[in-house]
This record gives structure tokens, sequence and C-alpha cells, in this order.
């Protein structure tokens, strides 16, 4: 396997069963303060960063006034923390098994997640798989959000590789976008929304499972 010197995670959805916490954490704090919100809401900012998803909240529920959609949002993030903070939050599958084979094949790996350092940490840390990656890159460190590409330019001069020869690992549209304009190749691993056409034409592979990366890789 020579193809590759260095692989790019990304981490909700890919990493982690979490899309669905954020949601149920935004559906009940939205129900209790009578917001209109739905799981259509949620799934339009799949992959962006949390600024920006605050940002359309407040450009969406701008008749509830500023500080309502602040409490709005205050209230969504701090359930969401309880729950990562409970251990209820499950690994994707097929994590293990893949890095497991890199580290056997001595491929560098880092996560590049467009949430907050704290929350990255957090999570990984849980899980007990924070020593197996070399680096985190996460919203502070850059000034714009996937679909941009800064994010994973950022990640492969932390790895010291070229694009051509690094692997993107995405579950999103945003993640997928990202690292094409990057010039990465990408393998995407749906997890809520299923790619269309157009993004299926700027990956390598869709896989059902991190599962199947390992057996791909091999092959390379």
């Amino acid at each position: 396997m020579n193809k590759f010197d260095g692989v790019i995670f990304d981490m909700d959805g890919l990493l982690f069963d979490t899309e669905m916490i954020y949601y149920d954490s935004s559906q009940k704090v939205a129900d209790e303060m009578g917001f209109p919100y739905t799981k259509e809401l949620y799934l339009q900012f799949l992959g962006v960063s949390d600024e920006e998803v605050w940002e359309n909240y407040h450009r969406i529920y701008q008749d509830f006034g500023r500080e309502t959609v602040d409490e709005f949002i205050r209230r969504s993030y701090a359930d969401t923390i309880s729950m990562f903070e409970s251990g209820q939050v499950q690994l994707k599958e097929g994590v293990f098994e893949l890095l497991d084979f890199l580290e056997e094949s001595n491929i560098p790996k880092l996560v590049a997640s467009s949430n907050v350092r704290p929350a990255i940490e957090l999570l990984l840390e849980n899980a007990g798989i924070r020593d197996r990656f070399h680096r985190i890159v996460s919203a502070e460190d850059v000034s714009r959000a996937k679909p941009d590409p800064e994010i994973f330019q950022k990640a492969v001069s932390f790895l010291g590789t070229h694009p051509e020869k690094t692997l993107v690992l995405e579950d999103s549209s945003h993640g997928v976008n990202a690292a094409y304009a990057a010039g990465i190749p990408v393998i995407m691993i749906p997890d809520l929304l299923q790619p269309d056409e157009d993004l299926k034409g700027k990956t390598l592979q869709i896989f059902d499972s991190l599962l199947d990366v390992p057996n791909y890789l091999k092959n390379k």
C-alpha cells in the first residue's frame, strides 16, 4: 500500500455517531421554546461550522429576537455537551480496524473537523483514541469552514504530505467539496444524507462503512 502517505479523518458522522445527538438536542430545546424546528432544517447545515449554523439560526428565527435565539443555541449546545460527557456517543463501525491498519502500515493520520477543539478532545479522549492521531485541526485553526478547502490544506501541511498522496475520509457534502477543492482524494462514507451524482463524481469511492477502507487501500 504505497499510494497514500497520510490520512485525514473528519469527526462528526465519520468517527462518531454524533449527528443525531446534535439534532435531538436542538429539537428538544426548540420544542421547549416554541421554535419551528425540523430535521430537514438541521440537515441543511451538516458539516458546516458552529458559527455558520448559529448565523443561520439568527437569520431564520430573527422574529424571536437575538437574545432568545442565543438562549436556544446555548441550551442546545449545553445539552449536546452533557450527552458527550455522559459517554453516550458511539464510535462508528470500523474505526478501530482502520486505525489498526494504518498504524501497521505506518501511515500518519489526523483529525480535521469543523467542530471546536474542546468537543473534539472530549470525544476522542472518552473513546480512548486521542493518542492515535498525530494532530487535530479544528474550527479554531481556520478562518473559513468547510466547504472552503482551508482546513484540509492546513491538515496536509501538518502531515507534511502532498495533496495527491493524502486521503480524506468524509461523510458530508461540505467535507467532500472541501477536499475536492483542495485537490485531495476523498472517500465518502455517508451518514445521514446520501450523495447526488455530482458529489459522487468528486470521490474516489462511496463506502457504507469504514470497514471497507482497509481492503480498498490494500489494493492500491
